[in-house]
């Protein structure tokens, strides 16, 4: 799997190269690729490196580029990120981004599945344990607080009150960790937007205190980056539409949104 991958990464760094962009260029870091929205060379970068960081970056850029997409991800794009994260972990078994992003890219897995079929492969829960394995190591680790925030609130929307008290969610929780996420990290837009996204196809009538606050922190935050000018977009999408929507128009979009 490693090998395979590396080839097909290190191949499109190649084509690049012979097309005279210097990916290896100090100036054209995979970070400084990632912020401006060059996703697929961030990736190519950081995998030349054969680090955790690396390979963590790289299955970040991946899952990145699928969320600007806007649609559900498809299966191969998300084991791609996920044999990203899988490669950060053999390097370091403990490596909190690679942990991330692993959990990210199994929650997306399970998105589009059925209850029972989400309930059997186990994803969700291993998602949420890689979490809040990160907050065992880095109890201030806003991301990973800002990830278990959408997952307790997802799990109540799909699993009901009998689905959620089997898989321990609450919205109790679900608020805690939001709190802690904004807190933690207030001028992350995705942190915002993510939460205000979950509890709009949740109920955007119980919650719409919560969701008002929640997008007018995101329209608010930081917005140097392309992925947050992304999730900024979104955060206006979705509060134009509590004005002009009714309820049911509203679940159904936020709902499909990422």
């Amino acid at each position: 799997m490693r090998q395979l991958l590396l080839s097909l990464l290190t191949a499109g760094l190649v084509v690049g190269l012979a097309h005279g962009e210097d990916a290896l260029s100090p100036r054209r870091t995979a970070s400084e690729a990632f912020d401006d929205g060059r996703y697929a060379e961030a990736a190519r970068i950081a995998v030349v490196a054969d680090t955790a960081d690396a390979y963590a970056l790289a299955a970040r850029a991946v899952l990145a580029e699928a969320m600007c997409a806007g649609v559900q991800p498809s299966d191969e794009v998300l084991m791609r990120a996920e044999a990203l994260a899988g490669l950060a972990l053999e390097r370091d078994p403990h490596h909190v981004e690679g942990r991330l992003q692993l959990a990210i890219a199994l929650s997306l897995r399970v998105r589009p599945m059925s209850k029972l079929e989400a309930w059997r492969t186990g994803l969700g829960e291993e998602a949420r344990d890689l979490a809040e394995s990160v907050i065992m190591d880095e109890p201030a680790n806003a991301y990973a607080h800002g990830f278990l925030a959408v997952w307790h609130v997802e799990v109540v929307r799909r699993g009901g009150g009998f689905g959620a008290s089997m898989m321990g969610a609450s919205m109790e929780d679900a608020f805690m960790h939001y709190q802690l996420a904004a807190a933690l990290a207030p001028d992350d837009a995705g942190l915002h937007w993510q939460m205000a996204r979950a509890l709009a196809a949740l109920d955007p009538v119980e919650y719409r205190e919560e969701i008002d606050t929640a997008l007018a922190r995101a329209i608010a935050a930081d917005d140097t980056t392309a992925l947050q000018r992304v999730m900024v977009a979104r955060a206006w999408l979705l509060s134009d539409a509590l004005i002009t929507q009714d309820s049911e128009m509203v679940e159904a979009l936020a709902a499909g949104l990422l």
